[in-house]
């Protein structure tokens, strides 16, 4: 089968516009767009970004809730070749400031929102040359999307996309405390649908007639590539402006859903909605999962509601998504041990576990868990030496999760050698809340640990040693910190001590920390 037409996203675009002109290829709050109109609005895109200066290489920024546009502003400069960057509408403004400084963008793209909030750090980033309002009445005076789309002609511009450019730059916190910038190619985005259709993997293959619902943040790879993926099987998208669960329950059963991507998180919310019992099913092929460990009682609860296949997946944003998958045939409501693994690697993925040193652990030793594949990002944005820390010189991408292989290739993920906790779906560094608490007058050390929780998987603890003569503050440590975080990333409970727990370097002792809350769980993610 001739798969050339993935070579990079726009020859998709192009491919689809060709084949099913007349199909939907998103459809946003009523708003219909065919392949061929998505094929003419990213030509005008690209004429208007090349219009206003913006030049292959360059960075583009996008703040606001999900939309079709989005899609539309992020192809367009593909065909050009600029690179998104969406930065997440849930992130404080100190936050959307780094990454909009961090990757030099010349031009933002900004969702209501979060226009009062971008308004107010423009004259902190002086690189931004222009900002669209991506909706009108944002009461800022700048173009609104559609009116500067439209000025220009849907002329295909002269630059020839590569498959090894970067086209996305998605923002994934680190243990130092400041986010990087995860550059992902073409091919890291098109490589896993290539494979799914020459596999012929039943989960993963897309007809024309499926409809998938984009419910998750554009500005993580579960939205951003989620939402690419229909385009590239020439399928229709269903946007949703933000995951709200009786909306996911309506959109399944009046949009005729057939695939839906949900952490589980949001896949509890869903349950837990009085209507979840009563809606028409029939519909939902698949339901995939990941992004954070599922509870196996929420799991089997899922599979009895839902009644379709359950795909788990297992990756990163450096891996441009899933490279490790459970599939339906490997899920059961029955209390076996292999529902308790992340999958088995995608064709093409190689897996290994290694300890310390890097040599490879036999089945059964836990170690770090590294990939090599296609799937692997090009490296981080404008930092070498954080990259080399991730990629080795033969491709290994090193990706913090703690596991072991059984023998029959089934990953199993036992903890994270980072300490990075995953509330909701959501990644939270403790080094960058800690950072944040650490300057509250009343504070004179803290560690952040994730613990246990029913609803979020696990929620953000803050352990707080008090200053000499200062009171406990709960609620005064918590507004200074939702000042400077996103709402995801503030402690939900902070206890005090009279000393951090340190090894005799200074070194703090966080798994010391974690063992009380987690005693009993088996193992030590939620």
């Amino acid at each position: 089968m001739d798969f050339s037409y993935l070579a990079t996203l726009p020859h998709a675009v192009r491919h689809f516009a060709g084949l099913r002109p007349d199909a939907v290829a998103y459809s946003f709050e009523g708003r219909q767009t065919t392949y061929a109109e998505f094929e003419r609005n990213t030509s005008r895109v690209a004429q208007a970004l090349l219009a206003a200066g913006v030049r292959a290489g360059d960075r583009i920024g996008y703040v606001g809730k999900n939309c079709d546009h989005y899609f539309e502003a992020w192809l367009g400069a593909a065909k050009m070749g600029a690179v998104m960057t969406p930065a997440s509408w849930r992130l404080a403004g100190p936050e959307v400031e780094f990454i909009i400084g961090h990757c030099d963008a010349v031009m933002l793209f900004v969702g209501p929102e979060s226009a009062a909030m971008v308004q107010g750090l423009l004259p902190a980033l002086p690189m931004v040359r222009q900002v669209i309002a991506m909706e009108a009445g944002g009461g800022q005076d700048w173009p609104v999307y559609t009116d500067w789309r439209d000025a220009q002609p849907p002329t295909l511009p002269d630059h020839q996309p590569d498959a090894h450019d970067v086209v996305l730059q998605l923002y994934t916190s680190g243990t130092t405390g400041r986010p990087k910038g995860a550059m992902l190619t073409h091919r890291n985005l098109t490589i896993g649908t290539e494979v799914s259709e020459r596999e012929s993997i039943p989960w993963s293959h897309w007809t024309a007639d499926d409809i998938s619902l984009v419910a998750m943040p554009v500005a993580h790879i579960g939205g951003s590539g989620w939402g690419l993926r229909n385009l590239l099987s020439g399928a229709k998208g269903v946007v949703a402006r933000e995951f709200d669960p009786r909306a996911v329950l309506d959109f399944i059963e009046h949009e005729r859903i057939s695939k839906l991507f949900m952490v589980p998180a949001a896949m509890q919310i869903v349950l837990r909605d009085p209507r979840a019992r009563s809606v028409d099913y029939s519909r939902l092929k698949y339901l995939l999962y990941g992004a954070a460990p599922i509870p196996a009682a929420l799991l089997r609860e899922g599979i009895e509601v839902f009644g379709c296949g359950f795909v788990q997946q297992y990756g990163m944003t450096e891996t441009t998504g899933t490279v490790v998958a459970l599939p339906p045939e490997d899920h059961t409501t029955e209390e076996v041990p292999r529902m308790r693994a992340a999958g088995k690697p995608l064709p093409g993925v190689e897996l290994k576990v290694v300890d310390y040193e890097g040599r490879e652990l036999a089945p059964g030793e836990v170690g770090e868990v590294v990939v090599r594949s296609a799937h692997n990002m090009s490296g981080y944005w404008k930092q070498p030496e954080e990259t080399a820390r991730t990629i080795d010189a033969d491709g290994w991408l090193r990706t913090g999760d703690a596991g072991y292989l059984d023998t029959e290739g089934y990953l199993y993920i036992h903890d994270r050698v980072k300490d990075m906790i995953i509330s909701g779906g959501e990644n939270v560094y403790p080094a960058e809340v800690e950072s944040a608490i650490y300057g509250h007058p009343i504070v004179a050390d803290v560690a952040v640990i994730g613990v246990p929780d029913e609803k979020w998987g696990e929620a953000v603890k803050a352990i707080v040693v008090l200053k000499a003569g200062q009171a406990a503050d709960r609620d005064s440590i918590v507004a200074w910190t939702r000042q400077r975080l996103a709402g995801f990333k503030v402690p939900k409970s902070i206890d005090f001590v009279d000393a951090l727990p340190r090894n005799p370097s200074g070194k703090l002792l966080r798994r010391k920390l974690r063992e009380p809350f987690w005693d009993g769980m088996g193992r030590q993610v939620n």
